[in-house]
């Protein structure tokens, strides 16, 4: 279950007690789920209860274990916690591995993304964020990843910064800013990362982009050649190259008269990286909602250092004869691939198909 079908599921528990009369409240638009928070558990968490406690005329816990007793057992929920003043956390079923790599292959690089439905696709209606940054490369880049990775959670994401830009910043490092000038109001979020300790403008857009976004905001990021050599030692060339042997992959399959077919995988590194995948929507969300990108460049080369040693296997050796066997290993690798792809987008880096 991604998160877009978790808030869906949740907005009919709403709805039906409504119905049922057991809350007198307008039904929501959309409903916001996310990471727990502390104190919290399971797999992602809303506050709903809480929004709606005070037109309901009732106590926020009261109001979560009206909607608890109708999302329990419901299609894909293990479990739901309450904790705090009213906060559910819920727990999801595991998907099959093979029907959580036809789900990747489905959503392609969107996969994660939490995609407006009905009338949340009226900008009125979806939650805006408004970032503003300082004026040095380092704030500029994370806070335009940070708007991207909003975006994808379904926010409409600005970014301002106290000055415009240098035109080489915007050339180089491809960021834009909307405002300009000091910080407009208490609402707007402000993006303040350690400064970069050089000029990241020679390494060019991709190595200087994730030079920048890899490390956390508080740390000091490494401005220097190692973000260019083509080696194990450097992350992003792993992520990069894991990305671009999938792609070679699918071309030999192809070659071979073959496809990707999601189905059972035999192979010790298998449960490992259909558990990133699963992960991934969840990584979106939480690097959305602490506005903080270095979590994404992380999973990412976890998901390529995850992969990268079962590649070799995908392919028939010798005498084989493609089997079904070798079908479900490439759409796994596949699967991997297009979430690197779509992870190196939004940081806004370039996933080349060969390297």
């Amino acid at each position: 279950m991604t998160p877009v079908e978790l808030s869906r599921t949740v907005l009919r528990a709403v709805r039906r007690a409504v119905d049922d009369g057991e809350l007198d409240v307008d039904v929501p638009v959309r409903v916001r789920v996310g990471p727990p928070g502390p104190g919290g558990c399971g797999d992602y968490a809303t506050g709903i209860a809480l929004q709606l406690a005070r037109p309901a005329g009732q106590p926020p816990y009261r109001v979560a274990e009206v909607l608890r007793a109708r999302l329990t057992g419901a299609d894909g929920i293990a479990d739901v916690v309450l904790s705090g003043p009213g906060f559910l956390n819920i727990s999801l079923h595991r998907t099959a591995p093979a029907e959580l790599v036809a789900e990747v292959l489905r959503r392609g690089p969107r996969y994660g993304h939490l995609d407006p439905e009905g009338g949340e696709g009226e900008e009125g209606e979806r939650r805006r964020v408004r970032l503003h940054c300082e004026h040095h490369p380092r704030a500029l880049v994370v806070a335009d990843a940070a708007a991207r990775i909003l975006r994808s959670q379904g926010a409409l994401a600005r970014v301002g910064c106290t000055a415009p830009p240098a035109p080489e910043w915007t050339a180089v490092l491809g960021v834009r800013v909307e405002a300009e000038g000091a910080v407009p109001d208490e609402l707007t979020v402000q993006v303040k990362p350690v400064p970069a300790p050089g000029d990241p403008l020679p390494l060019g857009r991709d190595a200087g982009r994730w030079a920048l976004l890899h490390p956390a905001a508080h740390d000091r990021p490494r401005i220097g050649d190692e973000h260019l050599v083509q080696r194990e030692s450097n992350p992003l060339f792993r992520v990069r190259y894991a990305h671009a042997r999938t792609r070679a992959l699918a071309r030999n399959a192809a070659d071979l008269g073959f496809a990707a077919e999601p189905g059972p995988v035999e192979h010790p590194d298998a449960h490992g990286i259909h558990a990133l995948l699963a992960d991934h929507p969840r990584v979106l969300a939480a690097a959305a909602a602490h506005h903080a990108p270095d979590r994404l460049a992380r999973h990412l080369v976890t998901v390529a250092d995850a992969v990268l040693p079962f590649l070799p296997t995908v392919l028939p050796r010798g005498g084989e004869k493609p089997s079904a066997a070798h079908r479900a290993r490439l759409a796994l690798a596949e699967a991997a691939g297009t979430v690197l792809a779509g992870g190196l987008t939004l940081l806004g880096i370039d996933a080349p198909d060969h390297l």
